[in-house]
Formats: C-alpha cells, sequence, structure tokens
C-alpha cells in the first residue's frame, strides 16, 4: 500500500519542484506550499527518505531553502536538529529534513555543492546522529505523538535511514574519536560535546549498540561527567554524593580530590560531582588544604592560591556552581598561568565580583543561559574560563573573527584589558575605543558584520562581541578611500599596541590579483622563521589573515587568525602556531594541508601546519619594520614551490597577466 502511495506521490513531487524551481525568486513563497506539503506526505513513508534523497539537487535547486535558515548548509549548527525534529510546526521538520537528505547526498558524492563538501557534510551528519542517538533508538514517544501527529514518524524515518546510509558501525567511534580530537582543542564551549556525551552513555545501555575498539574512549568520557570517583561511579545524585562526603576521612577525601582532578585534567570537562567536592573542602575549615587537590595544582598554580587565598575563596564562593561547572576548570589553568601575579588583575577580579549588570546584558545572559543561575554567575564563569582557556574562544555561527580574535589576544596578553571590556560591556552597554585619536562609541556606532541577535557564544563573547563588531565595522568605514587594505590601520588599533606596524599583503586591494608575492613570502620569512630572522621568537602573538579553501584547495573566503609562534615540531619540522577562532581549527584545506590540532607539539587551543603550507594560505601579516630579519637569505626555489602552491590554490582566479 506505502509502495502504491509513494509511486502517486513522486510525479507530483517532481511537478511541484519543476513549477518551484521556474518560479522568480520574488514570487517563489507563493508556490513553496505545494512543495513542503508534498515533500512532508513523502517523507511519512517508507523509502521516502531514499526517495528525497535521490532528488536532493533538484531539491535544492528549486529554491525551497532561499531565504530561510538553511540557506547555507556550511553555517547549519548540528545542535539545533533537535529541536527542529520535535518542533511542532510541521514546515521547519520538513525543511530541516530536506536539508539533511541535502547534506546526506553531498557527504556520499552524489551532489557537489558549491559551499560545502563531502568530508564537512559527513563530519555535521555524524554529529547530528550523535546528538539525536536517543530520539533514532526510543522510537516515537506520547510527547512527540501529540505534538507532531502523524509526522512523528519523520524523525525516525530520516534519522534511521542517516545512519543506514553513513553506517552504524562507525556513528558511535566516528562520535567517540570526534568528541576527544575536540576536547583536546580545550574550547570554552563544551555544552554539545556533554550533550553527546550523555547520548553515549545512554547508547552504552543499548545492546542494539556495539562499542568496537571506541570501548574505552567511551567509558572515560561518560565517567568524567557522571562517574569520576569511587564515591560517584554509580551516578548517586549529587545530595547522595555530599552525605558521602560528609562521612568521609582525610584520606578518603584526598582520593576523591585526586580522581577528580585527574579527569578534569584528562578531558578539560568539569563533572557536577567535582563542584560539590570541591565546595565542600572550601566550606570544612580542617580540609581546606586538600583545595589545591581537588583542583589538580601544579607548584606555580598552588603559590598562586596560596597567595590570593581570599580571592580564589570568593570566586569559588560565587561563580562555581553544578550549573556553572566549567568555571573550575577556567580558574585552575588562570591560576597556572599565574596571571594574578599581574598587579591589576586581581583588582579587576574583585572589582568583577560585585559588578551590576545592566538590564540589556542581563536579559541576554538569560536568553542564552536560561536562569538556573544568575546572570552575573554566569558573566563570572565566562571570565574565568576566557581567563584560563584564551585560546578557547570561538566566534560561534558568526562572522565575527576579528572580534573573537581580540578577545582572545587580550585574555593572552593582556587580561586586564578585556577585564575592563567586560565592565564597559556589561555594566555600562557601551564600549569606547580610539581610532587614530578619534573616539569611537559602540552605541554610536552602525550595525557591524553580526545580524540579528547572537546567543551561540561564551558568556564574555555574548556581552563583548556585538560591541566589538560595531567598532570594528567604524573602523572599517572610516578607512574608505584609501588605496591600501584597511587592516594595515585598524588591526594595531583594534587589537594593541603590540601590533607589528609593518604590513604585507599578498593581493592589489584593487583588483584583487596577486601582487609581488616573492617579496611578501621574502619578509613573511624573515619576519617570522627562526632560520631568517635571527632566531627572533613571536614575542607578542600577532594577527594575520589566511585565504581559507576546502578539501579540494578552492577559495572560500578570507579568514583572521592570531600567529602565536614558530617553533620546531617533535619531528623536527618547523611549524607555524596560530589561534583559529572558528570553533574547530582541525580542518582539511586540500592538497595535502590539513590542519593539526594535536600530536605535533600544539599547546592546547592551538592549530599548526608547517611553515611552507602555512604561507602558502596566508594573505595578509604584520611585522615589526625595526626587525626586517634577512629577506635576500631566502632561496628562491622555497619561494618558488610556495608559490606553486598558492597558484593551485585560492589564487587559481588571481594571477595577473604577464
Amino acid at each position: 500500500m506505502s509502495e502504491t502511495q509513494l509511486a502517486d506521490l513522486l510525479p507530483r513531487m517532481d511537478e511541484a519542484l519543476q513549477v518551484m524551481a521556474e518560479t522568480p525568486d520574488l514570487s517563489k513563497s507563493l508556490k513553496i506550499r505545494r512543495v513542503l506539503d508534498t515533500a512532508r506526505r513523502v517523507l511519512m513513508l517508507p523509502g521516502g527518505c531514499e526517495a528525497l534523497e535521490q532528488r536532493a539537487q533538484q531539491v535544492d535547486a528549486s529554491g525551497v531553502f532561499l531565504g530561510t535558515d538553511w540557506a547555507d548548509p556550511h553555517i547549519l549548527v548540528a545542535s539545533l536538529t533537535s529541536y527542529a525534529f520535535q518542533t511542532r510546526d510541521p514546515d521547519v521538520l520538513v525543511l530541516e529534513a530536506l536539508s539533511e537528505l541535502r547534506l546526506l547526498a553531498v557527504a556520499r558524492g552524489d551532489y557537489a555543492h558549491a559551499s560545502i563538501s563531502s568530508v564537512q557534510a559527513h563530519h555535521f551528519l555524524t554529529q547530528v546522529l550523535a546528538l539525536n542517538l536517543e530520539l533514532m533508538f526510543q522510537g516515537i514517544d506520547e510527547a512527540r505523538r501529540t505534538a507532531q501527529g502523524r509526522a512523528a514518524v519523520i524523525p525516525d524515518f530520516l534519522l534511521r535511514h542517516l545512519a543506514e546510509r553513513i553506517g552504524y558501525e562507525h556513528i558511535i567511534d566516528s562520535l567517540i574519536e570526534e568528541i576527544w580530537r575536540v576536547l583536546k582543542q580545550r574550547p570554552i564551549q563544551v555544552d554539545t560535546v556533554k550533550q553527546m556525551i550523555t547520548q553515549i552513555a545512554v547508547c552504552q545501555l543499548n545492546p542494539e549498540i556495539e562499542f568496537r575498539s571506541s570501548g574505552q574512549g567511551a567509558d572515560r568520557l561518560v565517567s568524567a561527567l557522571f562517574g569520576p570517583t569511587e564515591a560517584s561511579r554509580e551516578d548517586p545524585g549529587l545530595p547522595v554524593y555530599l552525605e558521602r562526603l560528609e562521612h568521609m576521612d582525610q584520606g578518603a577525601l584526598q582520593s576523591e580530590a585526586t580522581g577528580m582532578s585527574r579527569a578534569m585534567h584528562d578531558t578539560g570537562l568539569v563533572s557536577a560531582y567535582h563542584v560539590v567536592l570541591l565546595r565542600h573542602l572550601c566550606a570544612e575549615e580542617g580540609f581546606a588544604h586538600l583545595v589545591h587537590d581537588a583542583m589538580g595544582l601544579s607548584s606555580t598554580g598552588r603559590e598562586c592560591l596560596l597567595c590570593y587565598r581570599p580571592l580564589v575563596m570568593e570566586l569559588i564562593d560565587q561563580a562555581i556552581h553544578p550549573e556553572t561547572a566549567q568555571a573550575l576548570y577556567g580558574l585552575t589553568l588562570m591560576l597556572e598561568r599565574g596571571i594574578l601575579y599581574q598587579s591589576p588583575v586581581a583588582p579587576a577580579l574583585w572589582r568583577q565580583l560585585s559588578l551590576i549588570l545592566n538590564p540589556a546584558a542581563q536579559q541576554r545572559l538569560k536568553l542564552a543561559y536560561g536562569d538556573a543561575q544568575p546572570p552575573r554567575v554566569r558573566l563570572l564563569e565566562g571570565v574565568l574560563c576566557m581567563l584560563g582557556l584564551p585560546l578557547g574562544v570561538g566566534q560561534g555561527n558568526n562572522p565575527t573573527c576579528q572580534s573573537a580574535r581580540a578577545l582572545s589576544m587580550w585574555a593572552y596578553n593582556d587580561p586586564d584589558y578585556l577585564l575592563q571590556m567586560v565592565v564597559w560591556a556589561a555594566r555600562d552597554d557601551e564600549i569606547m575605543m580610539h581610532f587614530e585619536g578619534q573616539p569611537i562609541s559602540s552605541s554610536d556606532s552602525q550595525a557591524g558584520l553580526a545580524s540579528g541577535l547572537v546567543l551561540d557564544l561564551d558568556p564574555v563573547s555574548l556581552l563583548v562581541v556585538p560591541h566589538l563588531d560595531r567598532i570594528y565595522a567604524e573602523m572599517g568605514r572610516r578607512c574608505v578611500g584609501r588605496d591600501e587594505d584597511p587592516h594595515r590601520w585598524i588591526n594595531p588599533e583594534f587589537h594593541g599596541w603590540w601590533t607589528g606596524r609593518g604590513f604585507r599583503i599578498a593581493v592589489d586591494v584593487a583588483t584583487g590579483f596577486l601582487q609581488h608575492f616573492d617579496e611578501f613570502l621574502r619578509y613573511f620569512y624573515a619576519s617570522y622563521h627562526p632560520y631568517f630572522n635571527d632566531n627572533q621568537p613571536v614575542i607578542h602573538p600577532q594577527p594575520a589573515g589566511i585565504a581559507i579553501t576546502d578539501t579540494a584547495g578552492r577559495f572560500i573566503g578570507w579568514h583572521a587568525i592570531t600567529i602565536q609562534r614558530v617553533g620546531l615540531d617533535p619531528d623536527q619540522i618547523m611549524r607555524v602556531y596560530f589561534y583559529n577562532p572558528n570553533n574547530d581549527s582541525g580542518q582539511d584545506w586540500g592538497h595535502g594541508v590539513v590542519v593539526s590540532t594535536a600530536g605535533s607539539g600544539e599547546r592546547f587551543g592551538e592549530a599548526s601546519l608547517p611553515f611552507e603550507q602555512f604561507a602558502s594560505r596566508l594573505y595578509i601579516f604584520h611585522y615589526d619594520p625595526l626587525e626586517p630579519g634577512n629577506p635576500t637569505a631566502v632561496e628562491q626555489k622555497l619561494l618558488d614551490e610556495i608559490t606553486v602552491m598558492v597558484h593551485e590554490s585560492w589564487a587559481s582566479a588571481r594571477i595577473p597577466e604577464s
């Protein structure tokens, strides 16, 4: 019966798509209803997902996604699919399903999409399956049936189809491998990772799912969140765990503290049980000396804790709760960095503890994080995480890489300035900066690059980035009419005095073609490569711009990064270690240029490439003109090899005529 229904519906689907494709863009909204209604009926039938997967390119070409949140597949957020799959709105559900099937066709190589590669599509779908594993295996419950009616079968059919096409056998393995890869980068935002681990915990109880080589890695992830120690092994619940702590002697508490800190430092994740233990130790005078064990501090962090104990205890009391558990990891790494010894930082943190947030800041934090903890507590968590993990700042799903880079740079290099920015944004709802001696107010500036309300950010970025974004855009507007790239003047004013005043760009601003490229490379080598700059290390992180390419080496766009350092990796290969505000620094840029995030000498949050490969994607850098190095010492053969890499990738259409 269902086969007959499907056979009857598919010609209607094809006709609806044809009509939609032939309709002008301004009138497509008048024709989309027929497409969505027919697609919904197809998706509710066995075999419907496969039929629409085969028509993925026609669906996309028809313009059904035009003007919707699904228009640009490369910016889709996997964590949002859970809401779409459980929505009461049938149109949202159908558009989500069509989008997933489009990505499935891309992932399997059946559809070459202009903005997303097959590897990226496969990665996205793996995340979707990971986040919705419970939905896929538990079937249709009463809540979904009530909310979605007959359409409740669509997520069920879709997820099973995705899993069958991607492969059940490696979803879990790939997922666990992906989680560990991301955690090695130590991002500030780990909510999605925690959601995935929760799904893994559920799947461990399901006999239908086989854990192969990833079993041990899965156990480590699940235990890090839900049972890091002997007393919390069976996930007893926070009240029961606290009761157990109250009956422990010093030796047992020492064991708990050591186990908790080991799990935290192994994964970068903090269990709610860890918070309960830490607060218990702080409250009991006789066990306060175990606090540094619970945090896993080295001698550096321990000395910092002892020197600033009242401040640290107040930060723990106000900022670290089960709902803000990651603040504990941020505080720990902040102590390890020793930045409290910089004289302005401790007073600035005392000010932060008593800061009164303006209503707009409070509302924004509530929208993003709910009201389980007050907004000021969420902001404190964000401050501690950013100071502890300055290279863990992500730009989210927003074109604000410049602002994210600035926050990271300040947290790394000038933490008291970052804290001042937070105060201005949170208290005054205004940030004031200067450009060439003239003040720029964020409240007086026009809109920046981000559009609409941005919520997929850490607490500090959530409040500060909208202001920085407007200021950055205003600086750009004040450079209109100048002959050179505006970053020449913007970056030193926007990021800080340490930005080199020397500036090189690989392309002609007016034409977009490569210009003086040999000279560009010579100065990059002379400024950053230890063999050509008299072994001068990078003293202050420097802003730079790269040409992002896909897995085929095709140009995607310009992107802001920070050059952190240059040095030999364990294999004695000279590498550039850099910060990428993209939420995941591990990327394949085509033609063998694969960004490493671990295993090649990277520190937490760093990405790296061999020097020559990095140079092949670089298009802007700053340097100190008073320390020019030895540009003439760079061999022409080396420059020629990099030039070939550039011509074959992002600059293939930017080669000037001879």
